[in-house]
C-alpha cells in the first residue's frame, strides 16, 4: 500500500498575494455599491416634453415715487404762422381826426378814424362800419354817438402791413345835434356854438383811440 501524495504546501508569499487580492475585490464591491446607492442607472434624464426647471426669478422692483430721469432736449420751436393774425390791440394805434380845429355857423365837422399797425408782422383787421365807432363830448356831456342811429353797419377786412398807417376813406358827419336812439327819425337839439369846445374819441374792433381830437364850434 502505498502512500496518497502529500498536498504541496503553499510558500507566504502566495498567501499574502491571495489577501492582497481579496481585500481588493472587497474594496470594488463596497465602491460599487456606494455608487449604485449615490447614482441609481435607472434614474431617467428629463425628456423634451418635461416642463423647463423655471429660472430664479428677479424680484420685482416697487415703483418709485420719484419722477423718471429725462434726458434734456431742446423745446420744440412754434411754427411759424402761415399768413397774418388778427391784429391785437397791442398790435394797434388808433387816432381820433376832425377835419378842421373851427368850424364857423353852420359847418358841420367831419370826422375820421387813422391807425397804425406799429408791430412788425402784418396783421389782419375789420376797418369795417360795425366794427367803428365815434363819440362826441363836451365836458362829461355826451352829445352824439354815431352807433345810436347807424344803418347798415358793414365789415371789411384788411390787412395792414407792419407800420402801415390807414385813414378812413369817407369822414362821418355830425350834423351838430344830439343824438339817442329814440330820436333817429324826430328832430333833435342843436350843439351850443359861440366858441364851445367838443373832443372826439373813438374806438375800432374795440380798440380806444389814444386821445381824443378836440374842435370848436362858431
Amino acid at each position: 500500500m502505498t502512500d496518497a501524495p502529500r498536498r504541496r504546501r503553499q510558500s507566504p508569499a502566495v498567501y499574502r498575494r491571495r489577501r492582497l487580492a481579496a481585500g481588493l475585490l472587497a474594496l470594488i464591491v463596497i465602491g460599487l455599491v456606494v455608487w449604485l446607492v449615490a447614482a441609481p442607472p435607472w434614474r431617467t434624464a428629463p425628456t423634451a416634453d418635461a416642463p423647463p426647471t423655471p429660472a430664479a426669478s428677479t424680484p420685482a422692483v416697487a415703483p418709485s415715487s420719484a419722477a423718471p430721469a429725462v434726458a434734456d432736449s431742446p423745446s420744440p420751436t412754434p411754427a411759424a404762422p402761415s399768413g397774418p393774425v388778427e391784429c391785437t390791440p397791442s398790435d394797434i394805434t388808433v387816432e381820433a381826426l376832425s377835419d378842421k380845429a373851427e368850424y364857423a355857423q353852420g359847418e358841420n365837422p367831419q370826422l375820421s378814424i387813422r391807425l397804425t399797425n406799429t408791430s412788425a408782422n402784418p396783421c389782419i383787421m375789420n376797418v369795417g362800419t360795425s366794427a367803428q365807432s365815434f363819440t362826441v363830448t363836451s365836458g362829461s356831456d355826451v352829445w352824439w354817438r354815431s352807433t345810436d342811429c347807424q344803418s347798415e353797419p358793414s365789415d371789411m377786412e384788411v390787412t395792414l402791413s407792419a407800420g402801415q398807417t390807414v385813414t378812413s376813406s369817407a369822414p362821418l358827419t355830425w350834423d351838430r345835434t344830439r343824438s339817442s336812439v329814440g330820436t333817429c327819425e324826430s328832430e333833435r337839439p342843436y350843439a351850443p356854438g359861440a366858441g364851445a369846445t367838443y373832443h372826439l374819441s373813438v374806438s375800432i374792433g374795440g380798440i380806444p383811440s389814444t386821445g381824443t381830437a378836440s374842435f370848436v364850434l362858431r
